[in-house]
């Protein structure tokens, strides 16, 4: 896909219409930088906004990604409920995922103010409360990495390992 060939298309069928990026950004519920980006080619909608997008300018979603016309039929209503479907899809996990790296924050947090507390009142000193005060902040260290390994991309490269080691066994 030319992102700069599909956001000139972009440009082009707002300008068709009649509109500024102020005006087509309210009619989308975006801002009128977001357009700016799309037509720049630095940006792309998401695939929600790409379908109603295509409705609104009454072009195929195929036109849009590829930046130019190709005199073809309005997207049929089944291709548009699977492209929907599958932009719910994609919106689940990542509410899914969200909710996982929330719970991994609170987890983290809490930990670390237990540390702190037991490390400021002088609670840690001593055999068994400072392993618990250990325990905490290797917890909270945990937490932090687990959050980072699921907002980088390297995430699926743990799945797949994951998946590797327990097809071994």
């Amino acid at each position: 896909m030319d992102q700069k060939k599909t956001g000139s298309f972009f440009k082009e069928l707002r300008k068709e219409k009649g509109l500024t990026q102020e005006q087509l950004a309210e009619q989308l519920n975006v801002s009128g930088r977001t357009i700016s980006r799309w037509e720049t080619g630095s940006n792309m909608p998401d695939l929600d906004l790409l379908i109603e997008i295509a409705d609104f300018y009454e072009v195929e979603i195929g036109e849009l990604i590829d930046g130019e016309r190709k005199g073809g039929m309005i997207m049929d209503k089944e291709i548009k409920e699977t492209v929907l479907k599958v932009a719910d899809y994609s919106s689940d996990e990542k509410i899914k995922l969200m909710k996982k790296l929330h719970v991994f924050a609170w987890v983290g947090v809490i930990s670390f103010l237990i540390f702190l507390a037991l490390d400021c009142t002088g609670m840690a000193e001593g055999r068994v409360p400072g392993a618990f005060a250990d325990f905490c902040e290797g917890l909270a260290l945990g937490a932090l990495i687990t959050a980072v390994i699921y907002t980088s991309r390297h995430i699926n490269k743990v799945r797949v390992l994951k998946k590797k080691l327990l097809h071994r066994q």
